[in-house]
């Protein structure tokens, strides 16, 4: 790994943030475009892992397709949602930032702070 790596959606103002002040504090991180380049099934696991999150922490909630395919469901098991995250990556929440001491979903962006 490198040093930082960002889970990014250049279109997201909040990851355009985080990924400014990642810069700012003088690092050039691995920007990783996930709706161009999806993480695998062992990828997305080892991010929950690193985040200490569920699948149901990460899904983006805003996204009208949670509601289209009933992901507000309270009764969707964590293998339902990391499964459709898996088939519509917009349903990440983002940014996710990994460094050499933790990883984060950083929302709000000041959460980068704590890693970095």
């Amino acid at each position: 790994m490198t040093t930082i790596q960002i889970l990014h959606n250049p279109r997201c103002s909040t990851s355009r943030s985080v990924l400014a002040m990642i810069r700012e504090a003088g690092h050039e991180p691995d920007i990783i475009e996930y709706l161009k380049a999806p993480p695998s099934r062992e990828e997305m696991v080892a991010l929950l892992v690193a985040l200490d999150l569920s699948p149901r922490d990460v899904l983006r909630r805003k996204e009208p397709l949670v509601k289209e395919l009933g992901l507000d469901d309270p009764a969707r098991t964590d293998f339902e949602l990391l499964t459709a995250m898996l088939e519509h990556p917009v349903l990440i929440e983002r940014p996710i930032v990994l460094t050499k001491t933790g990883a984060r979903l950083c929302r709000p962006k000041e959460r980068l702070l704590e890693i970095l």
